[in-house]
């Protein structure tokens, strides 16, 4: 009798998971690591290693498309767009900023910063007129913040800007950057812009872009180490935020690694510490829940919540996975080492 009891609350389990997740499939599969994708006309498209940007059809996965934006074999971690065109920058030194239009996909150098210590982390636009990027800082330790104006064709840099405007230079800490993992370690809400940095110091850089002032807020995230901190954040509206990430050494350390802010990134709470499944690099609140239900991703796993991040449930253990985005309120697509998959959730 006590198998038959056992058997049936297992069963009852699978029926609570497959409950949750609809279907899941993989719609691509290639030699390639993803960690930045965008939504456009259908199609789920992506930026990675060896120079490889494409697209895949979310109705029609038969239906793909991939080109590479140079000879030289970049990888690229950012990816952004505004109505005319997706924009990407590699990591490594020289970073090219590369500009794919969205007609034709032809595509144009637009820039290249050929400083040493480039290493661009994150990619955003905020409006069709304006994208936002930051890089490793230099020996300085002055955040290397840059504006991308497309209508201007040009790059301007933040401290130029700040210093022409009257604003002092935002400093990172001596062993303070930000993590590469998703493409989403910067949100946006209205005219502010968040940056989460991670390693020796784990904090929270908020900056309104259209006067320039900032401020640094410090976080109680798990810090110290140079692979600790925030590796992604995501904002539902100004005021509150959620932010995940860890530890990617020790990734099944669960300790400090998700909080969240209820007031615009000033003040942060420590959520499901020690009871979440890990290290995690990727967050994305889902559309309109006012930030109630949110999934991540990590290396190991996938997870959701709909507590607005106070418990999480790990409802895949699908591994390989760096970055995911909502479709729509039941569909979201994840993408990583060698593929992208399509998840429909029920709820």
């Amino acid at each position: 009798m006590k198998k038959i009891f056992t058997l049936l609350f297992s069963t009852v389990g699978l029926l609570m998971f497959s409950q949750k997740i609809e279907s899941f499939e993989t719609i691509l599969n290639d030699k390639i690591s993803i960690r930045a994708i965008e939504l456009y006309d259908n199609k789920v498209w992506y930026s990675g290693t060896e120079s490889k940007f494409g697209f895949v059809d979310l109705k029609d996965h038969k239906i793909q498309k991939q080109i590479t934006l140079s000879e030289k074999k970049l990888q690229f971690r950012t990816l952004a767009q505004n109505k005319d065109a997706f924009y990407a920058i590699n990591i490594e030194s020289p970073a090219h900023f590369f500009r794919i239009d969205k007609k034709d996909l032809s595509v144009v150098n637009t820039y290249t910063d050929t400083l040493k210590t480039a290493f661009y982390d994150a990619l955003i636009f905020v409006n069709d007129e304006h994208a936002v990027t930051f890089s490793d800082p230099a020996k300085d330790l002055n955040l290397k913040l840059s504006f991308i104006m497309p209508k201007l064709n040009a790059v301007l840099d933040f401290n130029t800007l700040t210093k022409r405007e009257g604003f002092n230079t935002i400093k990172l800490n001596e062993g303070e950057a930000a993590f590469a993992a998703s493409n989403t370690n910067i949100a946006h809400q209205g005219t502010n812009i968040w940056i989460a940095t991670g390693g020796k110091s784990s904090r929270i850089i908020k900056i309104d872009y259209t006067t320039f002032k900032s401020n640094v807020y410090k976080t109680p995230f798990i810090q110290g180490e140079s692979a600790q901190g925030m590796y992604s954040i995501d904002f539902a509206n100004e005021k509150f935020g959620v932010a995940v990430g860890g530890d990617y050494t020790k990734q099944e350390a669960n300790v400090n690694n998700i909080a969240t802010t209820n007031d615009g990134g000033k003040t942060w709470q420590i959520q499901a510490s020690g009871k979440n499944a890990g290290y995690t690099t990727c967050v994305k609140i889902k559309p309109n829940s006012k930030g109630k239900e949110m999934i991540s991703v990590g290396d190991q796993h996938i997870s959701y919540s709909s507590d607005f991040g106070k418990t999480w449930k790990k409802i895949s253990d699908e591994k390989g996975f760096y970055v995911c985005k909502w479709v729509d309120g039941n569909t979201v697509v994840f993408a990583g080492k060698d593929k992208i998959s399509l998840m429909k959730l029920k709820f």
